[in-house]
């Protein structure tokens, strides 16, 4: 998304449309418009117009708050100068990257005085090492723009999701994003090797040192990665990169359960190994709707479960090697059809019509939306145990199942369809199957505002205090991101 233009939009004049702020505030709160457009200058400083309210909805509609301002900072010593205006003013603060979060993480609550802070003016890629094979950015950058850049190096930045063309570095990083590659990679947390950030109190932390081994102490870090911008603010990040694999093959299959497609990832593993970039389970009824609402059919049909399958590495061969890995699973009486990707194009294509399920399913009308993970060798058990239970509630819901499989993540979503059935007693359903499993309600997308309550139902007693007191610890004035992860407390 490209910023929207400032001109004009720096009135003095405080909002008063009920959607952007309409709350009881102190006088101090409001000063802090005036203390940041004398800091930032009156262009990084937005509180009305529609450059403001684009800012106080999440990409779903699901999520709408309010706020004082939309505030641009251009740099780490901005971004801290921030943090302590807004500690002085008693204004909480709502990081948010390219709003393409599926939890509400990004969106005020106008549960307090809150700013919306943005880093879209931090955009640069600050460098990139072939040798060491890593790439510095600054925090607002967007994840397609910072892969494209070591893809030209001959590099690859190893983590791919349908919103990258949108969603921020800052952002992939502070929600731990995963993604299709995850299997052979792993989340956002395995390629982080050094952070610049701002924590609640303003102090700056400079980490961007790129050591791959580095024990001095503890690895902080690591408790900004998915913490969703309630224990400080992601400024710049240092990532691992990968040789960039000379050699894809992609193909589309058809398998009659997902019990089958749990062989056939056991099979296609046995041939392959580490060459597997990708196993993508979807079923018949999810691009059903893909197709009806954006068009294009998927290359095969008559079956109730679908998998893309990629592999890549530099052998040469991998087209060759996944064939022969496809007929033996065929032979074995695992998958239904099979076709190949015998182009670029096509294997794009195929890629095309998996990222578009949740933007169809959007289209499709409300849904119960569930980030889920079990162990994967429970997955196939676990969809039916969960479509079971929701059957219980109602035998009209239909459910929407796609994700990663070969990492145990699915996003398993219940479309509402003029259904009575309250949402939250869906999610408690669901959520009670995955609790079963012994999974995270979780898996990608975050808690944010959207699953609060659950976790604070579901969370082990002893590892939610310790949440909380790392949060009272970083944050103990609730000045970061209030109500996301963690209920509101105290001063938040």
């Amino acid at each position: 998304m490209d910023p929207p233009t400032m001109a004009g939009a720096c009135s003095l004049t405080l909002p008063t449309d009920p959607a952007h702020i309409q709350m009881s505030q102190s006088d101090s709160a409001y000063k802090i418009v005036e203390t940041l457009r004398a800091r930032l200058g009156p262009g990084a400083v937005v509180t009305d117009g529609d450059g403001l309210a684009s800012r106080l909805e999440d990409w779903r509609k699901a999520h709408r708050g309010r706020a004082l301002a939309w505030v641009r900072p251009s740099s780490l010593e901005e971004v801290a100068d921030v943090v302590r205006a807004a500690r002085a003013h008693g204004v909480a603060i709502v990081p948010q990257g390219g709003n393409t979060g599926l939890a509400g993480g990004a969106t005020p609550t106008g549960s307090r005085p809150q700013i919306v802070v943005t880093l879209d003016r931090m955009n640069r890629i600050r460098s990139l090492d072939r040798i060491a094979m890593t790439v510095e950015a600054d925090a607002g950058c967007i994840v397609r723009a910072v892969k494209d850049a070591a893809t030209a190096a001959g590099r690859m930045l190893p983590i791919g999701f349908g919103a990258e063309g949108s969603a921020t570095v800052g952002g992939m990083v502070s929600t731990n994003a995963g993604g299709v590659n995850a299997l052979r990679y792993g989340t956002a947390r395995q390629l982080v090797l050094g952070l610049e950030a701002v924590l609640a109190d303003g102090t700056m932390l400079r980490g961007l040192r790129g050591l791959r081994k580095d024990n001095a102490g503890y690895d902080w870090k690591q408790l900004l990665i998915g913490s969703e911008g309630t224990l400080g603010i992601v400024t710049g990040v240092l990532l691992r990169l990968v040789p960039l694999p000379a050699d894809r093959a992609a193909a589309w299959l058809t398998v009659d359960s997902p019990g089958q497609a749990l062989r056939l990832l056991e099979m296609i593993l046995d041939h392959l190994g580490e060459s597997l970039m990708a196993f993508e389970l979807m079923s018949a009824a999810t691009l059903a709707k893909g197709e009806e609402h954006l068009g294009g059919a998927p290359p095969l049909s008559g079956s109730p479960w679908h998998v893309l399958v990629e592999v890549a590495d530099s052998a040469g061969d991998t087209a060759i090697r996944l064939e022969a890995a496809l007929l033996a699973a065929a032979e074995a009486e695992l998958l239904v059809e099979a076709v190949p990707a015998p182009s670029e194009t096509r294997r794009e294509h195929f890629w095309r019509l998996r990222e578009r399920l949740g933007e169809a399913e959007l289209m499709a009308g409300p849904s119960a939306k569930h980030d889920v993970s079990v162990a994967v060798s429970d997955v196939p058990s676990f969809l039916e145990a969960a479509t079971e239970a929701v059957h219980t509630l109602d035998p009209g819901l239909s459910v929407n199942a796609y994700g990663h499989m070969a990492d145990g993540n699915i996003h398993y979503n219940v479309m509402l369809e003029g259904r009575t059935v309250p949402v939250d007693l869906i999610n408690v359903t669901v959520h009670d199957v995955v609790a079963d499993f012994d999974g995270s309600i979780a898996a990608e997308h975050g808690i944010g505002q959207s699953r609060v309550a659950e976790l604070e139902r579901l969370k082990d007693p002893g590892e939610l205090r310790l949440l909380r007191t790392l949060k009272r610890t970083l944050d103990p004035d609730g000045l970061l991101n209030p109500g996301k992860v963690l209920p509101v407390e105290g001063p938040g």
